[in-house]
């Protein structure tokens, strides 16, 4: 079995910060996750809509990170295989396949990517007790996407496509700066993972996806209301023509209200190139303002400590 058929879909991101108590306030007070566990200094974080046990993990620390990004494997036997693979391909391990102790159990190997993030893959999660999100409820549905900053964007790239089997959905580009936004597919939804050219190894956004376009736009009003920083938006991406409203959580990070991402037909499906010199390419709708160098360095976020080192679980 080869590692493209392996990874089914985006489980959860987990984060590190010192401000803890706010950013659980943030998360669940204001951008509408539920906590469903958690102790001293840990936040389990699940999304309404979704059968995942939690889609953020939040974590007390001195120093702001990104502890681990997780995905679902559809049998523990695809774990196995998985590692196996990992293994024959010289990628380090942080622990060999075992039964998790987090919310829902499961089985999960962690390893490192070429960068130094920590990566898990897990298999026989127990399934959340979770709800159909009612219209007009401007609560998050489920975890759409996470994208990483990287220095060596093209090498991370190769790295999850070769090891991990993701696949190329589209790519953004800027003319004297050449590509600069690759977006991976591990399933038929246009992205579920992505990485941005940036200046060290960093968490660049998470987006959770919502009902629908009156819900993302009554989700994108409470944060305006409730004072919260808005990066960019409303609009509407050409790359995966999802709509996207952009803030700043409490630690700086870049979190994204989206709806109405693409999913893809894999049989016929090329990937594009689109160039951001065209203002269309970034919003369709032009009702968010221009990307611009401000909006752009937000999101670089501050780089990462403590890569190829595990956090604590």
């Amino acid at each position: 079995m080869s590692n493209s058929s392996l990874i089914t879909h985006l489980r959860h991101i987990d984060i590190a910060m010192p401000n803890f108590a706010e950013q659980r306030r943030f998360y669940t007070e204001s951008w509408g996750l539920t906590e469903t566990a958690g102790d001293t200094g840990v936040s389990f974080l699940a999304a309404e809509g979704s059968p995942e046990q939690y889609v953020v993990r939040l974590r007390e620390d001195a120093h702001k990170r990104t502890d681990l990004i997780a995905f679902g494997a559809a049998r523990a036997d695809d774990v196995d295989a998985l590692a196996a693979q990992l293994i024959t391909q010289g990628v380090r391990l942080v622990h060999e396949p075992g039964m998790l102790d987090t919310p829902g159990g499961g089985y999960a190997v962690r390893f490192f990517d070429n960068e130094g993030r920590v990566v898990e893959v897990s298999a026989d999660v127990s399934v959340r007790r979770h709800r159909k999100i009612e219209a007009r409820e401007p609560v998050p549905v489920r975890l759409s996407h996470v994208l990483m900053n990287s220095p060596t964007p093209e090498a991370t790239v190769a790295w999850y496509i070769k090891h991990l089997g993701f696949r190329l959905s589209d790519t953004m580009c800027l003319r004297d700066r050449g590509e600069i936004m690759w977006f991976l597919r591990c399933n038929t939804f246009h992205h579920s993972f992505g990485i941005v050219r940036g200046p060290h190894a960093a968490f660049h956004h998470a987006s959770f996806e919502m009902r629908g376009i009156d819900e993302f736009m009554r989700g994108t009003g409470r944060m305006r209301r409730l004072g919260i920083e808005r990066l960019w938006g409303p609009g509407r991406h050409r790359a995966g023509d999802n709509c996207f409203s952009y803030f700043l959580d409490r630690a700086g990070n870049t979190v994204e209200y989206t709806t109405e991402l693409e999913i893809l037909d894999e049989d016929t499906w090329h990937p594009r190139i689109f160039d951001l010199r065209d203002p269309s390419n970034a919003d369709q709708w032009g009702t968010a303002e221009e990307m611009d160098e401000f909006i752009a360095a937000e999101s670089h976020n501050d780089a990462d400590p403590g890569l190829f080192t595990a956090p604590p679980m």
